[in-house]
């Protein structure tokens, strides 16, 4: 079966490795900045005049940004051709980088925030629809797996190059470092990308309005968790707040003859199973990145150096993977892979807590290395089934609703974890977390883990035949 263009007519082009590795280089960018800033807020805030923790309102513009646009991805990508509506994300994200870099106040940085947050809104949702129109049936295992890397790569690395970057050549150049890529990644758009008349495609506002206040409702409340609020009211009733506004767009979605987002493509298991199960897997996934370096530097004692040195058998595990992933998967089948891989991932995350300040580093060193790998392989198969019995007239929708449930399943795990650390200091009476409350966070993931990949044995045996052929 053949891909098919923006306009869903024109039969895409046959070299879709390039496109690929384009869009793949587009979203490391975008993962990278977001979580890459974390450690240069400090500095930020003395240029500022700031206290750092007043910088916390550009990281959430830019999350809000991205909670508003995403649920737009898919109706203007179709409107106006994904190629056009690729290259502009990149250029914005590209010229706010530059403006984050240039701002002289925290005003100017959150609005600076805001473009960013929209331009990477459109580039990893557009950019993925993009790979996924042009790649066939048999190749789509192959383009997943270079659009899963960025996400697995980017939170692992980035405090040790954002403290690199911030101490030796200034935060501004945290920033500024986008400006040769996005240019670079603009020209390559416009030469790779093909182009295509958009739609005709009513817009739903209502059906907008909806989604886009459930999003952000849900994202600034898991935000407000992940942050230490988790014990106050307002994160709460934010997620309240989310989960009827969810209920109200489902409701609207289904009535109206032209959605904004077709709900439809739900009734595709393949696809329903990488939404429910996968969100749990997802979420306990994510929450590793954030609870590792923690842990090691909190509970053990280790400095940021230290802390990065040991995830590198993390992403080795990552990397390594690829390599026999498409072996794998069409050897195997997606509904055993995701059981047998979904279990061994969860049982390597639960194991995580028996690890000591006093474990040895090379036991320490395997255990990551063997999470790294059920991870690349959980989220590249969950990546690709989602999308292997899905028509190509439902593509934009099913694109549309995985890049929310992604972005919602990471927040998900983030604020899961830090609640449980910060549940943990306050039954004990102190405040920053014990090893023990790392170690509970850890079993708690692991079961979640688990949960998810109980989910795939709703897939039939064959699930996603057609890709692995």
């Amino acid at each position: 079966m053949t891909a098919l263009s923006a306009s869903g007519q024109h039969p895409a082009p046959r070299h879709w490795r390039p496109v690929a590795l384009l869009v793949a280089g587009t979203a490391f960018m975008e993962f990278l900045d977001a979580t890459i800033i974390t450690t240069a807020l400090p500095r930020m805030a003395a240029s500022f005049h700031l206290r750092p923790v007043d910088l916390n309102v550009g990281i959430t513009a830019y999350m809000l940004a991205l909670a508003v646009v995403i649920p737009l991805s898919g109706w203007i990508a179709d409107r106006y051709g994904a190629r056009r509506v690729f290259a502009a994300a990149v250029a914005i994200f590209t010229a706010a980088s530059v403006l984050c870099a240039l701002s002289a106040s925290l005003t100017q940085f959150t609005a600076a925030r805001v473009l960013q947050g929209i331009g990477a809104a459109l580039t990893v949702p557009v950019g993925r629809l993009v790979v996924l129109r042009a790649s066939d049936r048999r190749d789509l295992i192959a383009a997943i797996a270079y659009l899963t890397w960025p996400s697995l790569l980017a939170p692992i690395i980035a405090p040790a190059l954002g403290g690199f970057i911030t101490e030796r050549l200034g935060w501004h150049w945290i920033f500024l470092i986008n400006v040769p890529l996005g240019v670079i990644a603009l020209t390559l758009a416009l030469v790779l990308i093909p182009g295509g008349a958009g739609t005709r495609a009513p817009f739903d506002a209502r059906g907008f309005v909806l989604t886009a206040l459930a999003s952000v409702a849900a994202m600034y409340g898991l935000e407000r968790v992940g942050g230490g609020a988790g014990m106050q009211a307002l994160p709460w009733l934010l997620l309240g707040a989310s989960a009827l506004l969810v209920a109200l767009a489902v409701r609207h979605l289904r009535r109206v003859a032209a959605p904004l987002i077709d709900l439809t493509v739900l009734r595709i298991r393949s696809y329903s199973v990488t939404v429910l199960g996968g969100s749990a897997s997802r979420a306990a996934i994510s929450a590793a990145p954030f609870l590792l370096p923690l842990m090691f530097q909190e509970g053990f004692g280790l400095g940021p150096l230290a802390s990065g040195l040991m995830l590198v058998p993390l992403f080795a595990g990552n990397a390594l993977m690829k390599v026999v992933t498409t072996p794998v998967l069409r050897t195997f089948g997606f509904r055993r892979a995701l059981l047998v891989n979904g279990i061994l991932g969860a049982v390597t995350l639960a194991a995580t807590a028996f690890v000591t300040a006093a474990t040895p580093p090379a036991w320490t060193a395997l255990l990551l290395f063997a999470g790294g790998l059920a991870r690349s392989m959980q989220f590249t198969a969950l990546n690709t089934l989602g999308f292997a019995e899905v028509p190509a007239r439902q593509t934009a929708a099913a694109n549309t609703l995985a890049s929310m449930q992604t972005r919602l399943s990471a927040a998900l795990g983030v604020a899961l974890g830090a609640l449980i650390l910060r549940l943990g200091a306050l039954a004990h009476g102190v405040v920053a977390p014990r090893v023990a409350d790392f170690h509970l966070a850890f079993c708690i993931m692991g079961a979640l883990a688990l949960a998810g990949a109980l989910d795939a044995l709703r897939l039939e045996e064959d699930a996603g035949a057609s890709v692995r052929r």
